[in-house]
């Protein structure tokens, strides 16, 4: 983890670029082991800095969630990209997926009948280029459907001139301290399900695509053809508590500055607070978490509340409270949505010098 510059102006988002490049490539010589292909999700970082590293190390395309993050990034060159949601397209939507189609190969995720025909009817004779993608439920119950509903997707893509290029899913039940072997399970078995189905029905599917960083790692080619992780290149505290990513690992902090401190007494906790709240951190604690993030220096401590501008850090009875003006480094919970709530990060060097990245793709959520 890398040491906070000398003068770093707090809050303030930090990139340790020696391992982030560690993580690019310990999880891209892992999915080619397994015979799989990357196409990681850029929503994490929304840098070109990250996605180029991504895309030298062997990754196939980039995964966005969003048209304006896939605009981002296909007019700073990137050439093959997926948007891995099943999108309604509106009249404006269509014009700018008509703009992306000039610059890049494009994918998109679909989950019904419906949005297929709307699609069509918006792109016009472009429909014909998309890549769509059906996506199915493998257990998060979020969007996409159940391998049995795949097919009649597939008929209306083909009645409208569109062709279905494959399927994917989000595990999103690995983000649970008892949930991966299931994740894992249950994303082979839908997939396998569903790619059978619309091959009976006349379908080619080529991709096969999984995704999330906990599933990455224990998937295999006997179903899928790709993966799609994303927090793997970063790291946070959600991975590190669900033992996913070791501390070792972890490649974001925010560097915060004790602000207030109090010994406490029977009535109110020993606490210190910090100058990064959830206007930088963000607000995401899952049930299980053990608090608002994690503190790099003293992992036994915990941030019990956040407010915009504070983290209250309950501090252990055995050691000392860091004095004012300290300043520590803040695993956050939830990396991919405190790294769209700045403008730029400070990416630091192995030799100690620092330059800032822009967060090109920040805010594009639509």
């Amino acid at each position: 983890m890398a040491t906070i510059p000398a003068g770093t102006s707090t809050p303030h988002i930090m990139i340790d670029v020696e391992q982030l490049e560690k993580n690019i490539e310990k999880m891209a010589h892992r999915v080619a082991s397994q015979g799989l292909k990357m196409r990681p999700h850029a929503k994490t970082h929304k840098m070109l800095e990250v996605a180029g590293r991504q895309l030298e190390a062997g990754a196939v395309g980039l995964t966005v969630a969003t048209v304006g993050e896939a605009l981002s990034f296909a007019l700073q060159g990137v050439a093959k990209i997926f948007i891995a949601y099943p999108l309604w397209v509106d009249e404006s939507q269509a014009q700018r997926i008509q703009e992306l189609m000039k610059r890049a190969k494009l994918s998109i995720g679909t989950d019904s009948v419906e949005a297929v025909e709307q699609m069509a009817r918006m792109l016009g004779p472009q429909a014909a280029k998309i890549r769509l993608m059906i996506e199915i439920d493998s257990g998060h119950h979020r969007s996409g459907v159940s391998p049995h509903d795949a097919l009649a997707i597939a008929e209306a893509a083909r009645a409208a001139g569109m062709r279905v290029h494959g399927v994917f899913t989000f595990p999103g039940h690995s983000y649970n301290p008892d949930g991966i072997d299931c994740a894992v399970n249950d994303e082979h078995k839908t997939l396998a399900e569903a790619t059978r189905i619309l091959r009976a029905g006349g379908c080619t599917i080529k991709r096969i695509s999984g995704g999330s960083t906990p599933t990455a790692a224990l998937s295999d080619n006997s179903v899928l053809t790709e993966v799609r992780p994303g927090v793997y290149v970063f790291g946070d505290a959600q991975q590190y508590e669900l033992g996913r990513t070791g501390f070792d690992e972890i490649a974001l902090t925010v560097a915060a500055t004790v602000v207030s401190r109090h010994e406490g007494n029977e009535q109110i906790p020993r606490r210190v607070v910090l100058d990064a709240g959830s206007k930088i951190l963000g607000s995401d604690r899952p049930a299980w978490a053990t608090g608002y993030g994690r503190i790099a220096e003293c992992l036994d401590a915990r941030i019990s509340a956040l407010s915009e501008h504070h983290a209250t850090v309950l501090w252990p009875e055995n050691l000392e409270l860091p004095a004012h003006g300290t300043q520590l480094q803040v695993i956050p919970n939830h990396v991919c949505q405190a790294v769209n709530l700045v403008d730029s990060v400070l990416a630091v060097h192995p030799d100690g010098s620092s330059e800032l990245w822009d967060v090109a793709a920040r805010g594009l959520n639509f």
